[in-house]
């Protein structure tokens, strides 16, 4: 690839950005000293670069049939079979289509990226297939994975298994869907905001956010790196302790993980919770919008933890109603920043950068940048005004933050070995109308994300277990661990799932 200096009028534009005050003279000057960095550049793209191996064959395979894919869940289908033996053999997992798999189109839910195609496997694909698992296909994610719900992917809606005039959740839409309909046996999620655990809420699977960095990050496409996570979706608690054991931890590339702990996530799910320590966070029941069967399901789980043997009671932390915030504060100008003008690739991160990935979103936004969602140019537009206007203040205060969040969750945790609320305030919700206004879009887009979020800017674990079906829909009930305790997570789901179990298969 060429390395070209810029012209005096692109000089002069960026230097316009800046505020700087340079003549043509001083331009011209500045132009010229460029010439010896610019060979370093020229250089850097002539040096091999290394990647992660990708060593098991593969068909490319194809866009399913509509008549084929009647939940509109399916992106791609495929079958890339992994070792003969192991953990996962004779598994079959759909993979979230934020997540590269080498050989395989990638869309990320978005036009802007239709047509790439990765040439490396992402760490957690690698590790599924040594462990002898199936890739059977990509799952339909949401537009570059920023919606609650399950209308905004490029492709179409994804269809509530239990009822298609509503959401499957987003943005792990197809992954959650697929999996209650019986598709495959298991899947892969991302989260940032809550993207494993509302589809699973509102599918009725098991959808677990792991500890941040638990799970390496490397070949996911990001949203913004300290809120980013991947992990299992499934039909029930051992599945996804099966699952996570697999691809959880460190793989050396990924500057998400420092200081990770692994654990026997299967060694004592069935040792029940007698005993154990519950706090039922207060502030996730009754908000103004809440469905009251959801508060009531939720509670009434509880009540079965009891009967189990688990010490349950109300625990308090105002914190918590302010983490959407937070949230906020963080998920918007980081967004911005890594994903959009980083182009997924963000910076000022040691580890392995997805070149071909950067360069094939950098590409489609500038051949089609109205393609973007509403949801995406919404984040876009505000990120680039409080960046400009405010200088990363409210970035910076949020992070901060961020750590009396984390610490008002460990103090609860101190007491207890959980916390449980509901995942969701309400059931699954119808899909807006096929052309919907962008305030329609938008509001059914982001709307239901202030239960989950917290936890994706503190980085604990947090899982999704059904707990009820209420009118027809799954009720999600979310169990909030300590760091690095996914297996009391597992633990409390195992009992919970000991007295409900959701239906399989029930789109037919």
């Amino acid at each position: 690839m060429a390395v070209d200096p810029p012209n005096l009028p692109e000089l002069r534009a960026a230097a316009e950005r800046y505020g700087f005050s340079m003549s043509d003279e001083e331009l011209g000057s500045y132009r010229e000293l460029m010439g010896g960095v610019l060979e370093s550049y020229a250089r850097l793209d002539r040096l091999p670069a290394p990647r992660p191996p990708t060593d098991r064959p593969r068909d490319p395979g194809q866009r399913p049939a509509p008549e084929d894919n009647p939940l509109n869940a399916w992106y791609w289908r495929t079958s890339i079979r992994g070792a003969p033996e192991g953990e996962l053999a004779g598994t079959t997992v759909a993979v979230k289509d934020n997540v590269c798999v080498a050989g395989v189109p990638m869309m990320n839910g978005t036009s802007v990226l239709e047509g790439f195609v990765p040439d490396t496997d992402a760490t957690i694909v690698t590790r599924m297939l040594d462990a002898g698992a199936e890739i059977v296909g990509k799952a339909v994610c949401e537009h570059l994975c920023f919606s609650d719900a399950s209308h905004t992917a490029d492709t179409g809606p994804v269809l509530n298994p239990h009822d298609r005039s509503r959401t499957s959740g987003g943005s792990s839409s197809g992954s959650a869907a697929l999996v209650v309909n019986g598709d495959c046996d298991m899947a892969i999620g991302g989260d940032q905001g809550g993207s494993i655990r509302m589809p699973a809420s509102f599918c009725g699977a098991y959808g677990l956010k792991p500890t941040h960095g638990l799970v390496p990050y490397t070949g996911v496409f990001p949203i913004e790196r300290t809120l980013d996570h991947v992990g299992p979706i499934t039909r029930s608690v051992a599945d996804a302790a099966r699952l996570l054991g697999v691809i959880a931890g460190p793989d050396g590339l990924d500057p998400r993980q420092a200081g990770v702990t692994v654990g026997d996530y299967a060694a004592r799910l069935d040792d029940g919770v007698d005993g154990l320590r519950v706090g039922l966070l207060r502030e996730a029941f009754g908000a103004h919008d809440a469905e009251p069967d959801v508060d009531d399901a939720v509670r009434e789980a509880a009540a079965q933890l009891v009967w189990h043997g688990a010490h349950v009671e109300e625990v308090s932390i105002p914190w918590h109603a302010e983490a959407v915030h937070i949230w906020n504060g963080i998920a918007i100008d980081g967004a911005l920043s890594h994903m959009v003008r980083g182009n997924a690739g963000g910076a000022n991160a040691k580890g392995w950068y997805d070149v071909p990935m950067m360069e094939a979103f950098a590409r489609g936004r500038a051949n089609d940048p109205d393609a973007l969602s509403h949801t995406v140019k919404l984040v876009t537009l505000l990120g680039e005004h409080m960046q400009t206007r405010h200088g990363g203040r409210y970035y910076a205060k949020a992070q901060n933050l961020a750590l009396l969040l984390a610490r008002a969750y460990d103090e609860a945790l101190a007491a207890h070995d959980v916390l449980v609320m509901p995942t969701t305030r309400t059931k699954a919700r119808p899909l807006p109308p096929p052309d919907p206004s962008i305030a329609e879009y938008v509001e059914a887009a982001l709307e239901v994300h202030e239960q989950t979020c917290p936890f994706d800017v503190t980085g604990h674990p947090a899982m999704s277990v059904p707990c009820a079906i209420s009118q027809g829909l799954p009720v999600g009930l979310m169990i909030v661990g300590a760091r690095w305790d996914e297996a009391t997570v597992l633990r409390v789901a195992r009992a919970c799932e000991a007295s409900f179990a959701p239906p399989v298969g029930v789109a037919g």
